[in-house]
């Protein structure tokens, strides 16, 4: 995987206890503390669903609520086969554009939509697909003062994975937004298109691909 950097904002120790006992009290003395490491990386998985799943899953709005899509697709590896232990998180604006969220530089304010959660999680199946429920968002304010073209935030995480791939869903239906969009517009031309969904008789389908030629374009976040 490779990934673009880009300026995706706004998106919403101790040392260890020595030991004195083979002296007395009152003559020990302390010895430095080493320096601490990191602790290793570690791939995600392979039970990334029983650790990742949350109780609302898929559902960003509720069921029954005007106007929700689906957004729907499927995740392939490099050699273009589906992917079945892997996670969709997706994490939006309302449809006014506007976040629930104390970092939004306009203030936090509850949705608009009652029952919209602007976030949602998605488990793979046995042929890689993955299904959200939620409501298209509006345009934002970019980090610069410009305006974003409504799309959504999605991060992957799967086995073999050290850490989330990030990436972005734009609509094919929003051009002149799109066209606008500072992060699509950062973007070599050839590559935007994997950014874009495509209509589906409910929503919208965005496959994601991992490697290869067709491979999505993820962020560094």
């Amino acid at each position: 995987m490779t990934e673009q950097h880009t300026d995706l904002s706004p998106t919403f120790g101790t040392g260890p206890a020595v030991d004195t006992s083979a002296e007395p009290a009152a003559t020990a003395a302390l010895a430095p503390t080493p320096p601490l490491g990191s602790t290793p990386a570690q791939t995600v998985g392979p039970y990334l669903h029983i650790g990742l799943l949350w109780p609302d899953g898929p559902d960003v709005v509720p069921d029954g609520t005007p106007g929700a899509i689906w957004i729907r697709g499927q995740i392939f590896d490099g050699a273009g086969e589906a992917v079945p232990d892997a996670l969709v998180e997706t994490w939006q604006a309302d449809p006014d554009g506007r976040f629930d969220h104390p970092d939004d530089p306009r203030g936090a304010r509850p949705p608009s939509v009652p029952g919209f959660r602007g976030f949602g999680r998605s488990a793979t199946d046995p042929d890689g697909r993955y299904e959200i429920r939620t409501l298209r968002p509006g345009a934002l304010p970019g980090p610069d003062g410009e305006t974003e073209a409504p799309h959504l935030n999605l991060s992957i995480f799967a086995r073999g994975l050290l850490h989330r791939l990030v990436t972005r869903l734009y609509f094919p239906d929003e051009e002149a937004a799109n066209a606008a969009d500072p992060v699509l517009g950062s973007i070599d031309p050839a590559r935007r298109a994997t950014l874009v969904a495509r209509p589906a008789p409910d929503g919208f389908r965005f496959d994601i691909h991992l490697q290869g030629p067709d491979e999505t374009v993820f962020f560094a976040v």
